[in-house]
């Protein structure tokens, strides 16, 4: 399955007392394909040295290290130059503000456009005969607008489940609309 990762927000849990107020807690709006991660019914601002994205969903759980995920558009539209990098590879990656209902924060760092990726149990990524860190391509059957993603890391774990996620840019790009599939190539 292919889904299509709209812009969002890790936070730290001090993050989020700053943005929210102590002692707050994120509340679950959905749950997502990935065990334990779920959208929130929180928002923030994102704002760049060239104007702001009001209304980007925070994702749950709170992290170690806040981050800030943007389609290269959106990082563009707020004058950011976002590297494009794995989730949770932040160092020497632009910062930004952050403001919530009770408070702002600036990250130094955090600010990427997710790179395309793969999340695979052991057990799936041996079905289909692939290993961490891999990088494969995946070619996607869309109306009027089929193509061959390349560049897909293939990320193993036991806490995940499959699915690949792009994100608005690419899949506006391929045409992704409801369900889609695609499939490894290499």
């Amino acid at each position: 399955m292919v889904e299509t990762s709209a812009r969002h927000v890790h936070v730290t849990a001090e993050d989020l007392a700053v943005l929210f107020g102590e002692g707050f807690e994120l509340s679950v709006k959905k749950m997502l394909s990935q065990p334990g991660q779920f959208a929130t019914n929180e928002r923030v601002t994102v704002v760049g040295p060239k104007g702001a994205l009001p209304n980007v969903s925070i994702l749950g759980p709170v992290r170690k290290a806040s981050q800030v995920e943007l389609a290269l558009t959106d990082a563009r539209k707020i004058g950011i130059v976002a590297p494009v990098r794995e989730s949770g590879d932040v160092a020497g990656t632009p910062g930004c503000k952050l403001v919530g209902p009770k408070g702002e924060v600036e990250i130094a760092e955090g600010v990427i456009a997710a790179k395309r990726h793969i999340h695979f149990t052991p057990a799936e990524a041996a079905e289909f005969g692939v290993v961490d860190k891999e990088v494969v391509s995946v070619k996607v059957d869309t109306n009027g607008r089929s193509l061959i993603f390349g560049d897909v890391v293939v990320r193993v774990n036991e806490n995940f489940a499959a699915a690949m996620h792009i994100d608005t840019d690419e899949s506006n790009a391929a045409g992704c609309a409801g369900a889609v599939f695609g499939e490894i190539v290499k």
